[in-house]
């Protein structure tokens, strides 16, 4: 991402609407990774196992490729990774115009799904591209566009003993994380890529170098 900032989604959002006689519904949601944006569409189209489509773009950073093996409309830009699929629509009719939403409105790390139940009536090429373009417009209008910082995940594990000492360093940096407690104590955190070196610093010298960090990417 260049820069220090960039825009994304708040959250998720949704718009639904019909088009004589078809109903659109469009999803969107944050999606700090590939799998997490795949992940968001995969869950969509189980809850919509009956539409006729349902229909995924993304913009996504990444460092590594796709593992997607549909043939859908796959483009790298850098490292920032796009996809679209038009899901049996005609080509160019769906998906391209609901990535390109996500383009012209300049949002990165964003997944969205819209999913089409047919009304009987063909909508033609043009009638698509506007449907599925108002959905995902109205969807990203739902959840509001944000400016957000670069973040990565570090995976933290530690013993018992240390346990208290990097939680309560990690929640000293008002930063999201998740713990668990089995063997090892893990924790899963969320911090401003700006921050992550300071941070990794501060959990190394207070636990003598015994705390494993991974950055998760």
């Amino acid at each position: 991402m260049a820069g220090t900032t960039y825009r994304t989604v708040a959250g998720q959002g949704e718009a639904a609407f019909e088009v004589r006689g078809s109903e659109f519904i469009g999803y969107v949601a944050p999606a700090e990774s590939v799998e997490i944006a795949e992940s968001f569409v995969e869950r969509i189209g189980d809850r919509h196992s009956d539409a006729t489509h349902n229909v995924p773009a993304y913009r996504v950073q990444a460092d590594g490729t796709s593992n997607r093996a549909d043939g859908g409309g796959d483009a790298g830009s850098g490292f920032l990774r796009e996809y679209s699929s038009d899901d049996g629509e005609p080509s160019g009719s769906a998906g391209k115009p609901a990535l390109n939403v996500l383009q012209q409105r300049d949002v990165e790390n964003v997944v969205v799904v819209v999913t089409r139940y047919y009304g009987g009536t063909n909508l033609g090429v043009g009638g698509l591209v506007r449907s599925y373009s108002r959905a995902v417009k109205e969807a990203v209008d739902d959840a509001e566009v944000v400016e957000e910082r670069p973040h990565q995940r570090l995976d933290i594990v530690v013993t018992y003993d240390d346990s208290g000492t990097v939680r309560g360093i990690i929640e000293s940096e008002d930063v999201e994380f998740e713990a668990e407690y089995g063997e090892d104590v893990r924790f899963s955190v969320r911090v401003a890529v700006e921050e992550t070196d300071a941070l990794c610093d501060r959990l190394r010298s207070a636990t003598s170098g015994r705390a494993e960090i991974d950055a998760a990417g």
